[in-house]
Protein backbone atom coordinates (compact mmCIF):
# COMPACT_ATOMS: atom_id res chain seq x y z
CA UNK A 1 0.00 0.00 0.00
CA UNK A 2 2.96 2.36 1.08
CA UNK A 3 4.60 1.34 -3.17
CA UNK A 4 1.68 2.56 -4.82
CA UNK A 5 1.17 6.21 -2.49
CA UNK A 6 4.85 6.58 -3.36
CA UNK A 7 4.26 5.92 -7.66
CA UNK A 8 3.17 9.23 -7.94
CA UNK A 9 6.20 11.00 -6.46
CA UNK A 10 8.57 9.05 -8.25
CA UNK A 11 6.84 10.02 -11.55
CA UNK A 12 6.89 13.36 -10.83
CA UNK A 13 10.84 13.06 -10.01
CA UNK A 14 11.43 11.51 -13.10
CA UNK A 15 9.32 14.13 -15.25
CA UNK A 16 11.75 16.70 -13.40
CA UNK A 17 15.11 15.49 -14.06
CA UNK A 18 13.99 14.33 -17.74
CA UNK A 19 13.00 18.48 -17.90
CA UNK A 20 15.91 19.22 -16.07
CA UNK A 21 18.27 17.15 -18.50
CA UNK A 22 16.73 18.72 -21.61
CA UNK A 23 17.49 22.29 -20.53
CA UNK A 24 21.03 21.09 -19.66
CA UNK A 25 21.87 19.73 -23.08
CA UNK A 26 20.11 23.01 -24.80
CA UNK A 27 22.29 24.92 -22.63
CA UNK A 28 25.16 23.75 -23.56
CA UNK A 29 24.14 23.82 -27.75
CA UNK A 30 23.34 27.23 -26.78
CA UNK A 31 27.02 27.97 -25.18
CA UNK A 32 29.04 26.00 -28.22
CA UNK A 33 27.24 28.47 -30.78
CA UNK A 34 28.15 31.06 -28.86
CA UNK A 35 31.76 30.68 -29.35
CA UNK A 36 33.59 33.41 -30.57
CA UNK A 37 34.40 33.30 -34.51
CA UNK A 38 37.85 33.87 -33.82
CA UNK A 39 38.27 30.90 -32.32
CA UNK A 40 36.86 28.99 -35.23
CA UNK A 41 39.62 29.55 -37.67
CA UNK A 42 38.68 30.70 -40.95
CA UNK A 43 40.85 29.07 -44.08
CA UNK A 44 42.00 30.54 -47.54
CA UNK A 45 43.12 29.78 -50.15
CA UNK A 46 46.52 31.38 -52.19
CA UNK A 47 48.27 30.30 -55.05
CA UNK A 48 51.87 31.23 -54.64
CA UNK A 49 54.46 31.23 -57.02
CA UNK A 50 57.06 28.16 -57.34
CA UNK A 51 60.37 29.62 -58.37
CA UNK A 52 60.76 32.88 -56.60
CA UNK A 53 63.52 32.05 -53.84
CA UNK A 54 64.11 32.99 -51.44
CA UNK A 55 60.85 34.65 -51.16
CA UNK A 56 58.82 31.57 -52.75
CA UNK A 57 60.07 28.48 -53.85
CA UNK A 58 59.25 24.94 -55.16
CA UNK A 59 58.22 23.66 -51.72
CA UNK A 60 55.90 26.79 -50.63
CA UNK A 61 58.59 27.65 -48.49
CA UNK A 62 60.11 31.35 -47.95
CA UNK A 63 60.08 34.72 -46.60
CA UNK A 64 56.36 35.70 -48.41
CA UNK A 65 54.85 32.30 -46.99
CA UNK A 66 56.48 33.17 -43.25
CA UNK A 67 54.73 36.57 -43.86
CA UNK A 68 51.41 36.42 -44.98
CA UNK A 69 51.01 33.07 -42.79
CA UNK A 70 52.03 34.97 -39.36
CA UNK A 71 50.33 37.83 -40.43
CA UNK A 72 46.89 36.19 -41.18
CA UNK A 73 47.41 34.21 -37.41
CA UNK A 74 47.11 37.41 -36.24
CA UNK A 75 42.93 37.61 -37.55
CA UNK A 76 42.87 33.49 -37.19
CA UNK A 77 42.94 32.94 -40.48
CA UNK A 78 44.65 29.95 -41.94
CA UNK A 79 46.92 29.93 -45.16
CA UNK A 80 46.51 26.85 -47.99
CA UNK A 81 48.42 27.36 -50.48
CA UNK A 82 48.71 26.04 -54.10
CA UNK A 83 52.02 26.37 -55.40
CA UNK A 84 52.37 26.88 -59.15
CA UNK A 85 53.97 28.79 -62.00
CA UNK A 86 53.79 32.45 -61.48
CA UNK A 87 51.87 33.05 -64.87
CA UNK A 88 49.28 30.63 -64.00
CA UNK A 89 48.44 32.04 -60.17
CA UNK A 90 47.96 35.00 -61.56
CA UNK A 91 45.16 33.85 -63.76
CA UNK A 92 44.16 31.37 -61.07
CA UNK A 93 43.49 34.59 -59.19
CA UNK A 94 42.10 36.78 -61.74
CA UNK A 95 39.45 34.36 -62.39
CA UNK A 96 38.52 33.28 -58.78
CA UNK A 97 39.85 30.26 -58.25
CA UNK A 98 42.10 30.44 -55.34
CA UNK A 99 41.58 34.12 -53.07
CA UNK A 100 44.79 35.70 -54.27
CA UNK A 101 48.19 35.32 -55.26
CA UNK A 102 51.60 35.69 -53.99
CA UNK A 103 55.02 38.49 -54.88
CA UNK A 104 52.58 40.75 -57.23
CA UNK A 105 54.02 44.30 -57.91
CA UNK A 106 51.97 46.93 -57.16
CA UNK A 107 51.69 48.76 -60.81
CA UNK A 108 49.20 50.11 -63.18
CA UNK A 109 48.77 47.28 -64.73
CA UNK A 110 48.31 45.04 -61.50
CA UNK A 111 46.01 47.04 -59.84
CA UNK A 112 43.30 46.99 -63.10
CA UNK A 113 42.96 42.83 -62.09
CA UNK A 114 43.61 42.94 -58.34
CA UNK A 115 42.18 44.46 -55.10
CA UNK A 116 45.48 45.19 -53.07
CA UNK A 117 45.94 46.49 -49.38
CA UNK A 118 48.07 49.60 -48.19
CA UNK A 119 51.02 47.75 -47.09
CA UNK A 120 53.53 45.74 -48.83
CA UNK A 121 54.79 42.46 -47.84
CA UNK A 122 58.45 43.71 -48.76
CA UNK A 123 60.56 45.72 -50.98
CA UNK A 124 62.57 44.03 -53.71
CA UNK A 125 65.11 45.36 -56.34
CA UNK A 126 65.63 44.31 -59.62
CA UNK A 127 68.58 44.90 -61.75
CA UNK A 128 70.08 44.10 -65.44
CA UNK A 129 72.73 41.02 -65.06
CA UNK A 130 74.93 40.45 -67.80
CA UNK A 131 77.73 37.64 -68.33
CA UNK A 132 81.30 38.76 -67.38
CA UNK A 133 83.01 38.14 -70.16
CA UNK A 134 80.33 39.55 -72.95
CA UNK A 135 79.62 43.05 -71.19
CA UNK A 136 76.73 45.05 -72.83
CA UNK A 137 78.63 48.58 -72.30
CA UNK A 138 75.87 50.74 -70.82
CA UNK A 139 75.70 52.68 -67.60
CA UNK A 140 72.15 52.69 -67.06
CA UNK A 141 69.38 51.14 -68.40
CA UNK A 142 68.13 54.35 -70.61
CA UNK A 143 71.73 54.03 -72.22
CA UNK A 144 71.10 49.89 -73.20
CA UNK A 145 72.22 50.04 -77.13
CA UNK A 146 68.94 49.90 -78.99
CA UNK A 147 67.97 46.15 -80.30
CA UNK A 148 69.64 44.67 -77.52
CA UNK A 149 68.65 41.00 -76.37
CA UNK A 150 66.74 41.09 -72.71
CA UNK A 151 65.52 38.10 -71.11
CA UNK A 152 62.92 38.47 -68.57
CA UNK A 153 60.49 35.79 -67.03
CA UNK A 154 56.91 35.81 -68.31
CA UNK A 155 54.16 37.45 -66.75
CA UNK A 156 56.44 39.28 -64.05
CA UNK A 157 55.80 43.13 -63.54
CA UNK A 158 59.36 45.14 -64.12
CA UNK A 159 57.79 48.43 -63.48
CA UNK A 160 55.78 51.43 -65.21
CA UNK A 161 59.03 52.55 -66.76
CA UNK A 162 59.90 48.91 -68.29
CA UNK A 163 57.72 48.89 -71.14
CA UNK A 164 58.72 52.65 -71.77
CA UNK A 165 62.56 51.19 -71.91
CA UNK A 166 61.40 48.38 -74.44
CA UNK A 167 59.93 50.83 -76.75
CA UNK A 168 62.60 53.46 -76.80
CA UNK A 169 65.30 51.40 -76.71
CA UNK A 170 63.76 49.13 -79.06
CA UNK A 171 64.74 45.84 -76.97
CA UNK A 172 63.94 42.40 -78.05
CA UNK A 173 62.38 40.83 -75.16
CA UNK A 174 63.39 36.90 -74.74
CA UNK A 175 60.39 35.75 -72.26
CA UNK A 176 61.15 32.25 -70.46
CA UNK A 177 59.13 30.52 -67.49
CA UNK A 178 62.10 30.67 -64.96
CA UNK A 179 65.49 31.68 -63.36
CA UNK A 180 67.21 28.85 -64.72
CA UNK A 181 66.66 29.23 -68.21
CA UNK A 182 66.53 32.91 -68.11
CA UNK A 183 70.74 32.37 -66.49
CA UNK A 184 71.73 29.84 -68.71
CA UNK A 185 70.41 31.55 -71.94
CA UNK A 186 72.75 34.60 -70.57
CA UNK A 187 75.67 31.93 -70.18
CA UNK A 188 75.12 30.50 -73.89
CA UNK A 189 75.05 34.35 -75.31
CA UNK A 190 71.66 33.62 -76.56
CA UNK A 191 70.86 37.18 -74.70
CA UNK A 192 72.40 40.44 -74.19
CA UNK A 193 71.54 40.72 -70.69
CA UNK A 194 68.76 38.92 -68.15
CA UNK A 195 66.34 40.74 -66.21
CA UNK A 196 66.43 39.69 -62.42
CA UNK A 197 65.32 40.19 -58.79
CA UNK A 198 68.33 40.98 -56.93
CA UNK A 199 67.51 38.21 -54.26
CA UNK A 200 66.20 35.95 -56.47
CA UNK A 201 69.22 36.03 -58.88
CA UNK A 202 71.88 35.93 -55.73
CA UNK A 203 70.21 32.95 -55.06
CA UNK A 204 69.68 31.16 -58.20
CA UNK A 205 73.48 31.76 -59.76
CA UNK A 206 75.02 30.44 -56.20
CA UNK A 207 73.20 27.36 -56.33
CA UNK A 208 74.34 26.83 -60.09
CA UNK A 209 77.34 27.99 -59.51
CA UNK A 210 78.07 30.76 -61.54
CA UNK A 211 77.76 33.49 -59.65
CA UNK A 212 81.63 34.29 -60.76
CA UNK A 213 80.19 34.52 -64.38
CA UNK A 214 76.89 36.46 -64.14
CA UNK A 215 76.99 39.70 -62.43
CA UNK A 216 74.45 43.23 -61.62
CA UNK A 217 75.55 45.95 -63.83
CA UNK A 218 72.69 48.75 -63.11
CA UNK A 219 69.70 48.75 -61.56
CA UNK A 220 66.03 48.21 -62.78
CA UNK A 221 63.65 49.48 -60.11
CA UNK A 222 62.59 48.69 -56.94
CA UNK A 223 59.16 47.15 -55.96
CA UNK A 224 56.65 47.08 -53.90
CA UNK A 225 55.77 43.28 -53.48
CA UNK A 226 52.02 42.24 -52.36
CA UNK A 227 49.57 39.82 -51.85
CA UNK A 228 47.25 40.59 -54.35
CA UNK A 229 43.78 39.53 -54.10
CA UNK A 230 41.20 38.31 -56.71
CA UNK A 231 38.32 40.65 -57.56
CA UNK A 232 36.11 37.77 -58.10
CA UNK A 233 36.29 37.32 -53.99
CA UNK A 234 33.55 39.49 -52.39
CA UNK A 235 35.65 39.03 -49.35
CA UNK A 236 38.72 40.55 -50.94
CA UNK A 237 39.06 44.10 -49.33
CA UNK A 238 38.13 42.56 -45.80
CA UNK A 239 40.98 40.19 -45.76
CA UNK A 240 43.12 42.86 -47.50
CA UNK A 241 42.46 45.20 -44.41
CA UNK A 242 43.31 41.92 -42.28
CA UNK A 243 46.55 41.34 -43.85
CA UNK A 244 47.72 45.25 -43.47
CA UNK A 245 46.41 44.77 -39.41
CA UNK A 246 48.34 41.91 -39.07
CA UNK A 247 51.57 42.92 -40.80
CA UNK A 248 51.84 45.79 -38.59
CA UNK A 249 51.52 43.99 -35.61
CA UNK A 250 54.65 41.83 -37.00
CA UNK A 251 56.82 45.05 -37.03
CA UNK A 252 55.48 46.32 -33.93
CA UNK A 253 56.51 43.28 -31.86
CA UNK A 254 59.71 42.93 -33.88
CA UNK A 255 58.57 39.45 -35.10
CA UNK A 256 58.90 40.99 -38.67
CA UNK A 257 62.36 41.22 -38.91
CA UNK A 258 62.94 38.17 -37.64
CA UNK A 259 60.89 36.53 -40.50
CA UNK A 260 62.23 38.55 -43.23
CA UNK A 261 66.26 37.18 -42.16
CA UNK A 262 65.25 33.77 -41.19
CA UNK A 263 66.25 30.84 -43.87
CA UNK A 264 64.16 27.78 -44.40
Amino acid sequence: MQQALNLPSALILGVVLLLASMVYNMALAQESNAVPAESQPQTITLAAEDSWPPFANQFGQGISHRLIQAAFKQSHIEVNSLVVPYSRALMMAEKGAVDGVFNVTREISTEQRFIFGKTPLLVATASFYQKKQKPILADNKWALPKGAVIGVIKSYEYGDEFPKLVKQQQLNIVTVANQQQLINLLLIGRIDAALMFDLVAKENLKKMGVDDDVIPVFANHSSDIFLAFSKENPQAQTLATQLDAGLSQLKATGQYEKLLLVAD
